[in-house]
């Protein structure tokens, strides 16, 4: 009777220690995004920018970018910062149109622009000042 008890005991032990260790690998959810570039865009790139995600979108009726940067841990304020703009020769970005930043909760951007038979520069930011930019990509 010891012996079975005991077997129990130890069943116990092992459905806790692998409920546990599934619990402790999950990973932090990563952004999804919402249409916030608005209705008719569609996902075309994303980038990885630390505890947010960048998503670049293009309308086919507008013939439009958008981008948008995405908190990881929506609701929770961060610093967050969205970039786009037609490419240039120089990587210097200047104030203005081409670049939303801040603390937001959710989300940077939209930010958008036409560049039809062109290039466009575009990336984001997430939390500790995580920059990732591409340059003269997405031409067409």
């Amino acid at each position: 009777m010891l012996h079975t008890k005991r077997l129990g005991t130890v069943a116990a032990v092992i459905g806790l220690t692998a409920a546990g260790t599934i619990a402790a690998t999950g990973t932090a959810s990563a952004a999804t995004y919402t249409g916030t570039c608005g209705s008719g865009y569609s996902v075309i790139d994303t980038m990885d920018v630390g505890d947010g995600t960048a998503f670049l979108t293009y309308s086919g009726s507008s013939g439009k970018n958008c981008v948008v940067t995405v908190s990881d841990t929506q609701g929770t304020p961060m610093v967050l910062g969205a970039n786009l703009r037609l490419h240039r020769t120089d990587t210097v970005w200047k104030a203005g149109v081409e670049e939303d930043s801040g603390t937001f909760k959710y989300y940077a951007g939209p930010l958008y622009v036409s560049a039809a038979g062109k290039c466009i520069d575009w990336g984001g930011r997430a939390a500790s000042n995580y920059t990732r930019i591409d340059y003269g990509v997405h031409c067409g």
